[in-house]
């Protein structure tokens, strides 16, 4: 089930394992600080200065290969191309989630 309004930082969803979408720079910046993930790129995806895949570099999860770039390019680049930040609070066994995806509407 996706819920598409708007969340409130540190708002979670109605049951453990739901999805989430919002595009409020807040909520995801909370989302992915609380998780200590940085925002990144995939390198040799961007063209003419800009960043390619948006991704999250999350701590233990292999982002070697990933581009640490600014909070405020990877916000940037995340308006520029209309993104709606999907995600999950929580897992079904309730544990943090690091589930997201980038979705044009």
């Amino acid at each position: 089930m996706v819920r598409s309004r708007r969340q409130a930082p540190g708002k979670h969803e109605g049951r453990p394992g739901g999805t989430l979408v919002t595009s409020e720079h807040d909520v995801i910046r909370k989302w992915a600080q609380r998780r200590r993930a940085e925002p990144a790129t995939v390198p040799g995806t961007g063209h003419d200065g800009r960043p390619g895949l948006l991704r999250f570099d999350f701590p233990g999860y292999g982002g070697a290969g990933l581009t640490h770039i600014s909070w405020d390019r990877w916000f940037e680049t995340f308006d520029e191309r209309e993104l709606r930040f999907v995600y999950q609070e929580r897992r079904e066994d309730g544990g943090d989630s690091n589930f997201f995806r980038l979705d044009r509407p």
